[in-house]
């Protein structure tokens, strides 16, 4: 049996990196989605996303935080706002060596979430 694309990512270490590369270099830089982040505490954002990648794909399951639907609530996130989301961290997998393949399988998983995030 093959190893995880959490195992192949390189764990929760590997994407704790990732997370923090994808929030610092890309997503807070980016206009058309920083203003979302404004009043959040990234320090908190950092750890479930990290355990909520971790989780979705295919590690342990650590994600304690709200639904989607419920975490993005009143948001009123666009296709846009969604379809830059997941560039970024197309990018920032990339940026760390993870092959494409994987990373289309992350950005799979993603796209599953998209009904519970878009216009809430």
């Amino acid at each position: 049996m093959g190893q995880s694309l959490y195992e192949n990512v390189g764990g929760e270490e590997a994407i704790e990196k990732v997370v923090d590369y994808f929030y610092n270099e890309l997503v807070l830089k980016d206009p058309t989605v920083n203003s979302f982040f404004e009043k959040t505490d990234m320090e908190k954002q950092r750890r479930h996303q990290t355990k909520f990648i971790s989780f979705a794909l295919g590690g342990p399951n650590k994600y304690s935080g709200q639904s989607m639907a419920k975490a993005h609530k009143g948001m009123n996130l666009q296709p846009e706002h969604f379809d830059a989301i997941a560039k970024h961290l197309h990018d920032a997998l990339a940026h760390f060596g993870v092959k494409e393949e994987d990373i289309d399988t992350a950005l799979t998983q993603v796209a599953s979430l998209r009904d519970d995030i878009l216009y809430k």
